[in-house]
């Protein structure tokens, strides 16, 4: 049991990054009526947002307060020079009605504006066309919309043909239109995943300058939470803020995650339901922690994409999930409008962050992995679990942290002052890499990882000593061992490195070998194959880049890859150094 008020601070993660609000106007005391500075919100996809009528009362109980969902540039404009804002002015009536600010995306083509007749193919026909678009719904809209994605996910599949140098000249473009017409208006930059190598091209091709805020999709590194990924999705922010400095920009621009979610079963099941619940709740309170302004859960109401399970908060019937519970206790017990105010180390790994609400502060807090914790505190606490119930937690009596936050109340300010001391130091979880010359993991049945984490280590069989590829896995994943490398040895900038895996064949015989394929300035990228000498020694197979970017795009700085390896083969150790 660890008794709160005696906590050790930890050594060093990464250092949480927040806009400074005496700097930015949108981050300041809110005048305009189309803002506010609430964090909850919820985006929609296009398969279901008709339903936005029953969803939107759901999500004003809910406490959200922001909706990411508009209709595409062909609804609104069918053909050259003819508008049609039925559609869109009967969304606003509505989310106005549920107290809901919407958030708006300019996307996609209208077919007469497309090369090919089509809505995601570029080149566009003339530029003019998406610069009338772009005016033309800042026009109708500015007394109620302020912020303005441009495109969806850019990079990912939804503009074919399209380039950083094209997607900049569409967000200059939308900025300056937008600007003509509404000079309070905020353009954001958008991307797939957390594409930050997308975005650092889209500034440097000319978008410089020409954005307010940086929206970002990380589905993956919320994945990788159900994994002790909490260190990974913390470091998002500075990445992000490290890339643009780099680029010469204002460094407290805003940071949303416009797009954020975890699938969950069709039909109710309580472990599955109870780990969306989860995720949606870290996702929520790890952000806000770490400096993120804005967070819409994808999406409100699911459909299914074929696989039995959907992202929704609210199932097809229009029933409610755990997460739909989650979400309404976060919003009622942070408020409307929370503030990260810093943070607690229970020991162990565990996890707390402390945040102010309108008249009192809260602490969110839970362990990591699977293992519980225990914590007592020197006065009475009240702990609010993400199904709602409450309890009075007495001083002294323990309390056992499991993997699911819980939100407590009440604490001892003694604990609330160690809390604020804190706020802009380094994270502690993960240790300091900073001055390290080699990180490492040694994998087997408990990883030690020091620097060097595996991802995803269900790829891989685990035994006392080492672990093994799993080509048995009907899904080929058993073919890949994942990485992520502390941003602290290797941050942004990093380039040359050199990786090293100890590996050896299952049996003398056994003929196998791999590559990698690492995260590098042109995406993820492989290198040459290697084999595996024969022989029942260990071995040190070794791979120098010099164009390595690591970001955590999909969740992971690189791979050993085994795909064209006949035999599964077993890992011992995994070590990257700094190369000249």
């Amino acid at each position: 049991m660890v008794p709160w008020p005696a906590l050790v601070v930890c050594l060093l993660l990464g250092t949480p990054s927040f806009a400074d609000p005496s700097q930015n106007p949108d981050q300041k005391a809110v005048s305009d009526l189309r803002d506010d500075s609430s964090p909850w919100g919820v985006a929609s996809g296009a398969e279901w947002f008709s339903a936005y009528p029953l969803f939107n009362p759901m999500l004003k109980q809910a406490g959200v307060r922001w909706l990411r969902g508009f209709y595409e540039w062909q609804t609104i404009q069918p053909q050259h020079g003819s508008w049609n804002f039925t559609l869109p002015d009967r969304l606003l009536k509505d989310a106005k009605a549920n107290g809901i600010r919407l958030t708006g995306v300019l996307a996609y083509f209208a077919p007469w504006a497309s090369a090919d007749g089509g809505t995601r193919r570029f080149p566009i026909k003339n530029i003019q066309f998406w610069r009338d678009y772009v005016a033309g719904m800042v026009g109708r809209y500015q007394s109620d919309i302020k912020y303005w994605e441009v495109w969806n996910e850019f990079n990912g599949s939804f503009a074919e043909n399209g380039t950083p140098a094209i997607y900049a000249e569409l967000v200059r473009e939308a900025s300056l239109a937008a600007k003509r017409v509404d000079p309070g208006a905020r353009i954001g930059l958008s991307v797939a995943n957390f594409d930050v190598r997308f975005i650092d091209a889209a500034i440097k091709a000319g978008a410089g300058d020409h954005f307010d805020y940086i929206c970002v999709h990380p589905y993956e590194i919320l994945e990788r939470l159900s994994d002790k990924g909490e260190p990974v999705f913390l470091g998002m922010a500075t990445t992000l803020r490290t890339m643009l400095k780099a680029n010469h920009q204002p460094d407290d621009i805003p940071l949303w995650i416009s797009e954020v979610g975890a699938p969950a079963p069709i039909r109710p099941d309580d472990v599955p339901d109870q780990v969306q619940a989860a995720q949606l709740a870290k996702a929520y309170l790890l952000a806000i922690a770490s400096g993120f302004k804005r967070v819409f859960w994808f999406e409100a109401r699911g459909p299914s994409y074929g696989n039995g399970t959907d992202l929704g908060l609210i199932r097809s019937d229009m029933t409610q999930r755990p997460s739909y519970a989650a979400l309404r206790v976060l919003t009622r017990t942070l408020g409307s409008e929370p503030r990260p105010a810093g943070w607690l180390d229970p020991g162990e790994g565990g996890y707390g962050f402390l945040f102010d609400t309108q008249d009192s502060t809260v602490l969110a807090a839970w362990s990591p992995g699977t293992r519980d914790i225990k914590v007592a505190f020197d006065g009475n606490v009240q702990i609010s679990t993400l199904a709602g119930d409450q309890s009075l937690l007495t001083a002294g009596k323990s309390y056992s942290l499991t993997n699911t936050p819980v939100l407590i109340s009440g604490l001892p300010a003694t604990l609330v002052a160690k809390a604020r001391s804190q706020q802009a130091m380094p994270y502690p979880w993960g240790g300091d890499q900073s001055g390290a010359a080699i990180v490492s993991a040694q994998l087997k049945a408990a990883n030690v990882e020091n620097g060097v984490r595996q991802v995803r280590p269900d790829t891989t069989v685990a035994d006392a000593q080492w672990r093994r590829t799993d080509f048995s896995r009907a899904d080929n994943e058993g073919h890949y061992v994942y990485f992520w490398v502390d941003p602290q040895f290797a941050p942004l900038g990093t380039t040359a490195l050199e990786i090293t895996a100890v590996v050896r064949r299952t049996a003398q015989n056994n003929t196998a070998g791999m590559t990698i394929d690492y995260e590098s300035d042109k995406g993820y990228v492989g290198s040459e194959y290697r084999n595996i000498a024969e022989g029942d020694a260990w071995q040190e197979i070794s791979w120098t880049i010099q164009d390595a970017n690591f970001i955590g795009t999909w969740g992971w700085h690189f791979r050993l890859n085994a795909i064209s390896s006949p035999n599964d083969f077993l890992i011992k150790e995994i070590r990257v150094r700094k190369a000249s």
